[in-house]
């Protein structure tokens, strides 16, 4: 028969109380009277009732990870990092791909929330959704801005794209085109176009933005560079703000007869373990994956124990020096 916490407090000669106290490490108990039960526990070969456990202690021990896609390189090593790492603090991760469709992110929400998951780690889009507005539920957003409650964990973007375009006007670069996310992202992310806009007003010369939203379909994109080699023959340098599009635009230039680095210069960012091995000719901004996890988790878990957080937390970045730029 399956021993219960009754047959554990008989032979450790303990409440039934003292037994889950010590189980839920709850109160001040003696390691005399911690010893007793877990020798006891040993003895009787009795495992805890993790269901009753956790009801007992409010904690379900899921953290919910909501993140647009993990098939973008960069998502997919974040997601990978923060698993692993909440996997050896004791948590169990569900994790859900919104493709920032808000309804699907609401299912999502819905579906994590009905599991009473104890936290949640996202990097989406669609801050108006109602659930993030829960004050009962810590959350931590990375380079998302949620709302004015939720922390953000984020790369320097400014520098980032700061060392970017200094880097292609040091090389000889003055005809510079950014390729851009969406104008209507209130995201940290942005702050790499207003570091290249600054910076090329700062040499008094004339910022030119390509805007392209990382979700939409490669067929899309590829219309998007194609017109930007027709409408900027000139061209001598492209600042990327992300290594995907830098890719696309390494393999298009062919078709225009424009070589890499000698007709145009080209960096990219986000500098995933990924794009470093398949295209380490690629210059670009390494966002510091490990970083980003380590202080994600640790600023969750701040939440979950209701200590002070900030607002922001940003982190450095490095530069990798390939051969395209």
């Amino acid at each position: 028969m399956k021993p219960k916490l009754d047959d554990v407090a008989k032979l450790a000669n303990v409440s039934k109380t003292t037994v889950s106290r010590v189980l839920n490490k709850r109160g001040y108990l003696s390691q005399e009277t911690i010893d007793k039960v877990y020798d006891a526990m040993e003895k009787l070969n009795y495992q805890p009732n993790t269901v009753a456990r956790q009801l007992y202690n409010k904690k379900t021990q899921i953290i919910g990870l909501i993140f647009p896609t993990v098939t973008n390189p960069f998502f997919g090593e974040l997601v990978e990092e923060l698993e692993k790492k909440l996997y050896l603090q004791g948590y169990k991760v569900i994790i859900g791909n919104s493709m920032n469709d808000p309804e699907k992110e609401t299912n999502y929400l819905n579906q994590l929330l009905s599991n009473q998951v104890d936290g949640l780690i996202v990097g989406t889009h669609n801050r108006n959704i109602q659930q993030y507005k829960n004050d009962n539920l810590p959350i931590v957003a990375i380079d998302q801005i949620m709302n004015e409650d939720i922390p953000i964990i984020e790369s320097d973007n400014y520098l980032g794209g700061q060392i970017a375009t200094q880097r292609l006007i040091d090389k000889g670069a003055r005809k510079i085109i950014h390729i851009a996310g969406p104008d209507y992202l209130n995201t940290p992310a942005q702050r790499r176009r207003n570091a290249y806009e600054d910076t090329m007003e700062k040499y008094n010369l004339e910022p030119i933005c390509y805007t392209v939203d990382f979700n939409i379909p490669y067929k899309d994109k590829i219309q998007i560079f194609n017109r930007m080699f027709e409408e900027q023959p000139d061209i001598e340098a492209i600042f990327s703000s992300n290594d995907l599009d830098a890719a696309i635009i390494m393999k298009l230039a062919k078709n225009f007869n424009k070589k890499i680095p000698e007709d145009i210069l080209l960096i990219g960012y986000d500098g995933t373990q990924l794009m470093r091995t398949i295209f380490p000719e690629l210059t670009t901004i390494i966002q510091p994956i490990n970083q980003i996890s380590s202080k994600a988790i640790e600023v969750l878990n701040d939440r979950l124990e209701s200590k002070e957080t900030l607002k922001e937390y940003i982190l450095p970045v490095t530069l990798w020096e390939g051969s395209t730029s």
